[in-house]
């Protein structure tokens, strides 16, 4: 069985610690937590993680976030994966900081990389991890908001929420969405 599991965010060193680059900050502790590499790839930097008798493709689009639907499909395409068995990791404005919650589908709720994979795909039954990053800007700062640094308070709380994240991605690929639905979405 093959996943393809794809961290949303920008790449370039100045996008590297911003909320908005969750998806890759998740995807990077899983292949360091595992050994293993990315590489620069078509339209991203891949990896390929084995657990329990599944291949999970690691994807960190290097489309910039408002086309991210063209690495998606292509990946999807060329490593023959089932619709299915995508997983997208994303920030989320309208959840509280650190809230996760997995969606078996959905819309793209204003987030421009959900939007692209909806636009090239034609589809939005696929499976997507909510990182809430919290709304805590003044109207009109959204985009300020989503591209800036944690806060301090918010980095010492990362690594335990970002591990909880690579358990919702292993039992995404081993129990599938309603069974991990069940299990994290109920966590505080």
């Amino acid at each position: 069985m093959k996943y393809l599991i794809v961290g949303l965010g920008n790449p370039g060193s100045e996008y590297a610690h911003t909320r908005h680059n969750i998806g890759f900050k998740i995807l990077d502790a899983l292949a360091d937590a595992s050994n293993i590499v990315f590489s620069d790839s078509r339209y991203g930097y891949v990896a390929e993680y084995k657990f329990k008798a599944r291949t999970f493709i690691l994807l960190k689009p290097t489309t910039y976030m408002n086309l991210s639907g063209r690495a998606v499909n292509y990946w999807l395409q060329k490593e023959k994966i089932p619709f299915e068995n995508l997983l997208v990791l994303t920030d989320d404005l309208a959840l509280p900081f650190g809230t996760l919650r997995l969606r078996a589908k959905g819309g793209d709720a204003g987030h421009n990389g959900l939007k692209s994979i909806q636009e090239v795909t034609g589809r939005s039954d696929y499976a997507r991890l909510r990182f809430g990053i919290g709304d805590e800007f003044r109207p009109g700062k959204q985009v300020d908001y989503v591209l800036s640094e944690w806060s301090k308070d918010e980095d010492l709380d990362l690594p335990a929420k970002i591990d909880t994240c690579l358990e919702i991605i292993k039992s995404f690929g081993t129990i599938g969405t309603a069974r991990t639905m069940n299990q994290f979405n109920k966590r505080k």
